[in-house]
């Protein structure tokens, strides 16, 4: 039978992780780990949807922008103001998608 002290009970619950290899900080390598995957992904959203595009300071100059494109041959495009730089960028996804 194992004995009953605070301190024998102490060694027991050391002894135990040490052999979990570095698993006490578990919980919280896992959230540094989900916090940084969720930054990525929120930078990468950010390339994709503004970095990456023109940029228009008003809807009347990206709606030119769309005139002058339509000319040229290309159409179906929508002007939307971007959540990241509050500027206006061009897209030819429908407003649904």
């Amino acid at each position: 039978m194992t004995s009953r002290k605070g301190s024998a009970k102490a060694k027991r619950i050391a002894e135990f992780k040490s052999q979990l290899g570095g698993m006490d900080d578990l919980f919280e390598r896992e959230t540094k780990r989900v916090t940084a995957k969720s930054l990525e992904k929120e930078r990468t959203l950010r390339k994709k949807a503004c970095e990456s595009k023109n940029r228009y300071d008003s809807e009347r100059d990206a709606r030119e922008a769309i005139r002058a494109c339509a000319e040229h041959g290309t159409l179906g495009l929508r002007c939307y103001r971007c959540p990241y730089c509050d500027g206006w960028h061009l897209t030819s996804k429908s407003q649904n998608a």
